[in-house]
């Protein structure tokens, strides 16, 4: 069996039926998983997997020997400390110096199960902290889990896609209205950027820290793919130039770290998220309703933390610490085994513009996109729908961008992790086998 073959097609389109919804541009990213692996299972023909964004490198030894050793010495019989073993703490504090040149004291740093256990605590506090504000901003496109995450704490968002308004002052104006509205308690963005990767200046973030400043708003800057804007070189400890964040235009700010991408570490779901000192010791009254304190830091993690998991893994606590270390010493350069993927987003894309698709987020703010974990791409004249389902049919996954919160939701998101060098050659044939397909039945589209 091969890909847009009649008999492939039709156990694709079974599948689809079985497990997705009938709009497939509306499935998530774990629906869409599922169905690959289903149909994968059940006719030998593995995918071109671009769905999801599971790192593909080796994790740093450092990481590995230290998680090893924790076990040996005892810590799997033990519960951690809620707020995150001593060493990881330090490390983390050390780490933001170093390489973003901010000063967050050690006790505001703390382990959580990662980026996506931050965000789920940090919606439970911050939206439950001043009754008026119960509103998160997203600054879109996003990634897609969080507003899951506020659908299942019923919470209210609003969507920004900022490609059109990119630039201080198109950007002070598409978000001064939505801050005067009075009822935005969170903003939250990724930069760089999953799923579009742009990454936001500091005259942009200077615009919105200055924007959460006046009107009482919380901060949350995901670094999920943090020092991966591989135009510029983020990788020396303590040396200029330092990515620009948005703790410089605010004190109400928490910053999100996540081993997954950074050090590989995906597998072991460890991260941390750096609270500032104001935010931390700043009082809610509305909290007390919710926690045992209207103190923001001791409710975020003696209150939402503990429900949640009560701690992050022992012994990867210890592999964090002993990563993050070794990168504060030098050690560890954790930027240059990362560099593969700017050159896979090279060739992916270069094979996908050669078979007659357009990149839908092209641009970040005047300049070319720096290629890197993602892209996106759409095919003239198909819905989003369509070409979800057609790539599927040609053994091609990747998942709709009509789930990110972006405006141009005919177009996918391109994840360039699990496609090694050596599999572009099929990527580039399974590509031409779906133009061939969409030519001859254009009538369709």
């Amino acid at each position: 069996m091969d890909v847009g073959e009649k008999s492939f097609r039709d156990a694709v389109d079974a599948k689809i039926v079985e497990t997705c919804p009938s709009d497939l541009s509306s499935a998530s990213i774990r629906e869409i998983v599922s169905l690959v692996g289903s149909v994968e299972a059940g006719t030998g023909v593995e995918f071109i997997r671009m769905e999801m964004g599971i790192p593909s490198l080796p994790a740093p030894t450092e990481g590995v020997e230290a998680e090893k050793g924790a076990i040996d010495a005892g810590v799997a019989s033990k519960y951690p400390p809620i707020d995150g073993i001593p060493e990881l703490k330090t490390a983390a504090a050390e780490f933001a110096k170093l390489f973003l040149d901010v000063e967050i004291p050690s006790s505001n740093c703390v382990p959580t199960t990662g980026a996506m256990q931050a965000t789920f605590a940090i919606f439970m506090t911050a939206c439950r902290a001043d009754s008026p504000k119960k509103c998160v901003l997203l600054i879109d496109p996003g990634f897609p889990v969080q507003k899951q995450q506020l659908e299942t704490l019923g919470v209210e968002y609003v969507s920004v896609d900022i490609y059109a308004h990119r630039g201080p002052e198109k950007l002070k104006a598409v978000l001064t209205p939505i801050f005067e509205r009075g009822d935005i308690s969170t903003v939250v963005y990724s930069t760089p950027n999953n799923p579009a990767w742009m990454c936001l200046s500091d005259e942009e973030l200077e615009v919105i820290g200055s924007l959460a400043g006046e009107h009482g708003a919380v901060v949350v800057e995901d670094l999920a793919y943090f020092a991966m804007d591989f135009r510029c070189d983020y990788s020396k400890p303590g040396v200029p130039p330092y990515p620009p964040t948005v703790a410089k235009w605010t004190d109400s700010y928490i910053l999100v770290f996540s081993a997954s991408k950074m050090f590989s570490y995906a597998g072991q779901r460890i991260g941390f998220m750096a609270v500032s000192p104001a935010l931390f010791k700043r009082r809610f009254p509305g909290l007390k309703r919710w926690f045992s304190s209207d103190e923001f830091g001791h409710a975020l993690v003696y209150g939402a933390l503990y429900a949640l998991s009560s701690g992050t893994s022992h012994s990867a606590q210890h592999a964090l610490a002993a990563m993050l270390a070794a990168a504060n010493g030098g050690q560890l350069d954790f930027v240059a085994p990362l560099r593969e993927y700017a050159r896979r987003a090279a060739a992916m894309k270069k094979a996908f513009l050669d078979a007659g698709f357009e990149l839908v987020y092209s641009m970040d703010a005047g300049e070319p996109l720096a290629d890197g974990f993602y892209f996106t791409v759409s095919y003239p004249g198909m819905s989003g729908d369509e070409l979800l389902r057609e790539l599927l049919r040609h053994g091609i996954s990747a998942i709709s961008l009509a789930i990110t919160g972006s405006t141009r939701r005919d177009g996918i998101r391109a994840c360039v992790s699990l496609v090694e060098m050596v599999r572009v050659k099929e990527l580039r044939r399974r590509l031409g086998l779906f133009r061939e397909s969409v030519g001859k039945h254009c009538e369709k589209y």
